[in-house]
């Protein structure tokens, strides 16, 4: 049984992207590519991730905490061409978000950060001078945004951050991402690790403490 399920976990891997190469992108999902650690511990460079089309599902609702991946040409201003991001949703339309010692808030809510250390939580504000914010706008104004600078998470756009606080590059300094740049919801396939399962496909389930 372990012999089986060894070679399944290699085999079921090349026939999913056998059939994305025979067109399944142009439907309900396709496969991408994590580039970077900026979502460590939980999806590392070069894993390969199930993307659930938004555009095609409308069973795939994007909520605090979903795993999205977005093309950040035209949100991240250092993005000179189409580049997909990964990283995770912290606040929805009409939210408000703060951060303080690492401590993050939506609505006025703990957010429940247990898929990240500690350290990283604090990373939230300590890295590049980020400092603590008690709005959108403050954080904003400190960073130089060059678009919306609003209190609250603008209709239509979302604000993210990746896992690995202390290298991510995300909303801390540049703004909201567009729902029209969202490509779809990240889940991590069944074969994949129990534990990056539940941090990446299950974690909005409990977002707040």
């Amino acid at each position: 049984m372990k012999t089986f399920r060894e070679i399944m976990s290699w085999v079921i891997p090349i026939l999913v992207g056998l059939l994305i190469a025979f067109g399944v992108r142009s439907f309900w999902f396709t496969m991408v590519r994590v580039d970077g650690a900026s979502m460590e511990p939980n999806l590392t460079n070069n894993e390969r991730v199930f993307v659930f089309r938004t555009d095609k599902l409308k069973t795939e609702t994007i909520h605090r905490g979903s795993v999205i991946v977005f093309d950040a040409h035209g949100e991240d201003p250092t993005a000179t061409e189409s580049k997909d991001y990964v990283k995770r949703v912290i606040g929805l339309p009409g939210d408000t978000v703060s951060a303080v010692n690492g401590v993050l808030k939506v609505n006025g809510k703990v957010v429940d950060q247990k898929y990240i250390s500690e350290s990283e939580q604090s990373a939230t504000n300590t890295v590049n001078q980020v400092g603590n914010w008690t709005s959108l706008k403050q954080l904003g104004d400190r960073q130089g945004w060059t678009r919306q600078k609003t209190v609250k998470v603008p209709a239509g756009k979302y604000f993210v951050l990746g896992d690995h606080r202390t290298v991510s590059n995300d909303s801390r300094y540049w703004g909201f991402v567009d729902n029209d740049k969202v490509l779809g919801v990240v889940k991590v396939p069944f074969w994949g690790n129990a534990t990056k399962k539940q941090n990446i496909n299950t974690a909005w389930k409990s977002y707040f403490e």
